[in-house]
């Protein structure tokens, strides 16, 4: 029996035409979001299929509201989205750089220089720049003093739908509770372990009566309306062969 090949409707595109396309549908995600960039960047007002508004300048998620079909940018939304997680902040820029560069090295590539030697460029050019980062511009925290690290955090913040008061109250949180996680050790020095940090949601009040707890908070409500909502007490006692809790 002769073998039959697969019949797939379409057409195939390769060369610098599928480049150009693809840099393209990039710079147009890039452009997007480029007026939002910064702590003075414009919000943006998203509506969607059922009318549900959503007013942000956050990179992340403005891209995570649009539909984006286009291979290549997706990548782009893919690359916020990992910066948002990984980060928590600076998914504009991200996005912008990328865009950035991949329209610097298509202009490359029409210039007859191979697209390896210009990934080879590249990646020879983030390696001097993080050196160039940890050896000039890096500052340590203790240099900085908390005003300074305060400042950075209203700057990270203010891509959120946060107030002038509430912006200061979380600030001056996100300080306390990253300080208090220090720890020096010979090897490593001193270390910000940020995974000893935990959010607990509780509902009943307002952002704005948001606190820092020292130690651990058990998410248990009371048994009986009778019991004491607080206890106060230097020393606590807790035996028990099989007690088990949830750490927050």
């Amino acid at each position: 029996m002769a073998s039959q090949g697969l019949s797939v409707d379409g057409e195939r595109q390769h060369g610098q035409d599928v480049r150009t396309a693809n840099v393209t549908a990039c710079v147009a995600i890039s452009n997007i979001v480029k007026s939002s960039l910064g702590p003075v960047g414009l919000d943006k007002m998203l509506v969607d299929q059922v009318g549900d508004v959503t007013v942000t300048n956050d990179g992340a998620t403005i891209l995570k509201l649009l539909e984006v079909e286009h291979p290549a940018a997706k990548l782009l939304v893919e690359l916020a989205e990992q910066q948002d997680e990984e980060v928590g902040d600076g998914t504009t820029s991200v996005v912008i750089l990328a865009a950035e560069l991949l329209r610097r090295a298509n202009e490359l590539v029409r210039s007859r220089i191979h697209p390896t030697t210009v990934i080879a460029g590249y990646r020879l050019a983030m390696r001097e720049a993080c050196k160039y980062i940890k050896s000039t511009l890096a500052t340590p925290i203790d240099k900085l003093g908390r005003e300074a690290l305060v400042n950075a955090a209203k700057t990270s913040l203010s891509s959120k739908i946060l107030g002038s008061a509430e912006s200061d109250l979380f600030a001056n949180m996100a300080v306390d509770a990253v300080m208090a996680t220090k720890s020096s050790r010979k090897e490593d020095g001193e270390t910000y372990p940020l995974s000893s940090i935990h959010m607990l949601k509780a509902q009943g009040k307002s952002a704005s009566e948001s606190q820092i707890m020292q130690g651990y908070v058990l998410n248990a409500p009371r048994a009986s309306q009778s019991m004491p909502t607080s206890y106060e007490s230097k020393q606590t006692t807790m035996k028990s062969r099989s007690f088990s809790f949830r750490l927050y």
